[in-house]
């Protein structure tokens, strides 16, 4: 029999295979080809080439389900954006476990207690009291003491507790308190440098010019440390209050926040370690000045406690010799 058959008989084929190209009816809908899978691209009906883990849609997820088609263009899987969301919450999580959370200092919180300060000032009032009359003149022994005291028991009334009340009122008392210790103990300062530089009987005795160098000394650091205090951000009240974010004094908690405790922020105490560090070691330490008015403020500190302590620390071994 000839390979191309008599009229009318089908040419016969090679087992199992047929043609492989068929009708374009028969591509088109997708009949089974001699291998028993669809047409076209060898996919299984209405699903998606599987990946190389034999899932759908190529994203690795058990038990998803691949978009459909719509002109040639495949939408969204709803799977695969419900495990993208919840990727970005776990990382969200993640942050916030690290502490990536507002620091206290950048928000609103309660005020600070009053009593440290509370202290601090009095504290420098029986300072100053104690120094002898030749570092007080002119003024009256009595009369900064007063003052300082009266503002005071005002500043203490309008904020008993915690300091969280502020006013044009409020603010003039606070700053003219710190202006009298600072004024006061500035005179005893020059008077103290005065006796020991013209040699004069005040300064002829070590142990009474050690004490009194030591409270011109110890007054400085309270003074420049409430001043610190009542500037940095506006002051307290505006501390509490977070509405300045930009600090004029960086601290380290606030440069590393991972490092401190959700909830500090700083106190009157940070800022009467700062003045002690800076009174000490003529230069900052561990907080940064920003401001140029803390730069300066810092500046006339260090000149202060340097030409008081280096005098009176070299008057008195000199008296001792």
């Amino acid at each position: 029999m000839s390979e191309s058959g008599e009229p009318g008989e089908q040419v016969p084929q090679e087992p199992g295979r047929r043609d492989e190209a068929g009708s374009p009816a028969e591509r088109a809908q997708g009949k089974p080809d001699g291998r028993g899978k669809p047409e076209g691209q060898g996919q299984p009906d209405g699903g998606e080439k599987p990946d190389s883990q034999g899932e759908p849609g190529g994203r690795g997820h058990s038990g998803g389900q691949a978009g459909p088609q719509v002109g040639g263009h495949r939408l969204p899987d709803p799977w695969g954006e419900l495990m993208h969301l919840a990727d970005q919450v776990a990382v969200g999580r993640a942050l916030s476990a690290v502490g990536a959370v507002v620091p206290a200092w950048r928000r609103r919180t309660r005020g600070e207690h009053r009593w440290p300060v509370s202290a601090s000032v009095i504290t420098a009032i029986v300072l100053q009291v104690l120094l002898p009359n030749s570092l007080i003149q002119p003024v009256p022994h009595a009369l900064l003491p007063i003052l300082e005291g009266a503002l005071l028991v005002g500043l203490s009334i309008a904020n008993p507790v915690r300091i969280e009340r502020r006013g044009p009122v409020i603010r003039a008392a606070s700053i003219g308190l710190i202006m009298l210790i600072t004024a006061a103990n500035a005179v005893s300062a020059v008077l103290l440098i005065r006796a020991i530089v013209t040699a004069l009987p005040t300064a002829g005795s070590a142990a009474p010019l050690l004490t009194s160098g030591a409270s011109v000394w110890a007054t400085n650091v309270i003074a420049f440390g409430l001043w610190y205090w009542e500037f940095d951000r506006g002051g307290p009240v505006h501390r509490a209050e977070g509405t300045r974010q930009h600090p004029d004094l960086m601290f380290p908690q606030m440069a590393s926040p991972q490092l401190a405790a959700p909830d500090w922020e700083p106190y009157f105490v940070d800022y009467l370690y700062l003045s002690f560090t800076n009174a000490t070691a003529f230069s900052p330490t561990d907080v940064m000045p920003l401001a140029r008015w803390a730069k300066l403020t810092m500046a006339v500190q260090s000149a202060v406690s340097l030409a008081v302590g280096a005098l009176v620390i070299a008057r008195a071994v000199n008296i001792l010799k």
